[in-house]
């Protein structure tokens, strides 16, 4: 059993936190921004130090190579992202990529033998936050390996043809371009090339700290839907139109809302989480009654029989009429679950086990770049505790400590791969 260096975290952890601040504790790293540029460029300089050769493929996600002991054997990958959403926390992905990169220092610096290539990896755009999609160059390199459904929404074209969403001109493949990390195809994850996928990373729930546990063995990615409920009413003036004649959407969708929780919390799932995110109310003047009104709503379950019983309660709203105004029912996306390599997953529980670190099984209700390299190669993750299950915020944090443990469960669940 081997452990991976608190000091040296806490060194890397201090330094990615640069990179971007926010002035408030958190960070705005935004994909192929100057500071996520500034964060590669440590990542590249810490990686060449300890003799790692680095490849740079055509969407600029970075491959940092160690050896070992068989040339013809292939590599095991640890990969995450360094870009952020606005106004994010310290390790939310970054975490994941300062793990594999201790993981590779420890490495070396104990000289522990090992028979396969060791790669640490930076995905370009998980979050998609100035250039939307989320988890654009997972889904671009993963293309040809995801269902269709999936696969439709990543077409290249269509990638380096995003906008950002600050100016709604500049494009993705610009900021490509410009970023001097355009590097070359052949360098992407293969199954060729490549054996197994690890990745490190947050909770961003507070599941693992209610119960006292430091590390998660995710055991999955929840399946989920993304609808979107729109009601059309009547616009008139605010202060002339006598309220029992009224057709006023927002009203509409106030009570839609509220009769979709009701009904589906009636269903009894614990473990089931839904939300509404975002809303587009018109014309959205002060002065006038809204006739036009529309919510996204999300849930997310392991269980498809679940989410089918849930997905018939919100397809029932367009068959009533609210406060007067009719209601459509719009499918914007879905995915199914995601279950992670079992070999994989006992690797991790058998590594936390041995390192004496505190742990359980855990699902992921985020999406993350693992899961669609886990439809080209055997995949899995390992969680750290979030305090207070914060993430997506700047009060994000997650202790050196267990930070240091979760790179410590990685490396060792990375060698027990290795040793196969």
């Amino acid at each position: 059993m081997y452990t991976c260096s608190l000091e040296r975290m806490k060194d890397k952890i201090s330094t990615m936190s640069k990179f971007g601040d926010a002035g408030h504790g958190g960070i705005t790293r935004y994909s192929l921004s100057e500071a996520a540029i500034s964060a590669r460029n440590e990542f590249i300089k810490r990686m060449k130090a300890i003799g790692a050769t680095i490849e740079i493929d055509d969407v600029a996600n970075i491959y940092a190579t160690i050896e070992g002991s068989d040339k013809d054997a292939k590599r095991i990958v640890m990969a995450s992202h360094c870009d952020s959403v606005k106004n994010g926390g310290n390790y939310d992905g970054i975490l994941g990529v300062m793990s594999a990169m201790e993981v590779l220092e420890t490495v070396v610096e104990n000289n522990i033998p090992h028979k396969h290539p060791l790669t640490a990896m930076i995905w370009t755009n998980e979050e998609g936050s100035l250039y939307p999609p989320a988890m654009m160059c997972s889904g671009i390199v993963c293309y040809d390996y995801l269902p269709e459904d999936i696969r439709c929404k990543f077409r290249y074209e269509d990638m380096m043809a995003s906008k950002s969403i600050l100016d709604n001109k500049s494009t993705f493949g610009e900021a490509l371009e410009k970023s001097g990390f355009k590097g070359d195809k052949k360098y992407r994850l293969n199954p060729e090339k490549y054996l197994y996928m690890f990745e490190t990373h947050i909770e961003q729930g507070p599941i693992l700290e209610d119960a006292g546990n430091d590390i998660g063995v995710v055991d999955c990615v929840l399946g989920m839907f993304n609808y979107r409920l729109k009601f059309y009413g009547q616009t008139t003036h605010a202060g002339t139109f006598p309220m029992p004649k009224r057709k006023d959407a927002f009203l509409a969708a106030s009570e839609a809302l509220v009769y979709l929780h009701e009904e589906i919390d009636k269903l009894g799932y614990p473990e089931l989480v839904y939300t509404t995110g975002e809303v587009v109310c018109h014309p959205c003047v002060h002065t006038c009654v809204p006739d036009y009104f529309d919510f996204s709503f999300d849930a997310r379950h392991e269980k498809p029989e679940v989410l089918a019983k849930v997905l018939e309660i919100v397809k029932s709203c367009a068959g009533k009429t609210w406060a007067g105004c009719t209601c459509e029912v719009e499918k914007a996306w879905n995915r199914d679950t995601v279950y992670w390599d079992k070999k994989l997953v006992s690797y991790v529980k058998e590594a936390a086990e041995e390192c004496g670190v505190s742990h359980q099984y855990i699902h992921s209700g985020a999406g993350h770049d693992a899961q669609f390299a886990s439809y080209m190669l055997p995949t899995t993750m390992i969680f750290v505790q979030s305090k207070d299950g914060l993430s997506h915020c700047e009060p994000e944090y997650s202790k050196p400590e267990h930070c240091t443990e979760g790179a410590t469960v990685m490396l060792n669940a990375v060698l027990k791969a290795d040793a196969e």
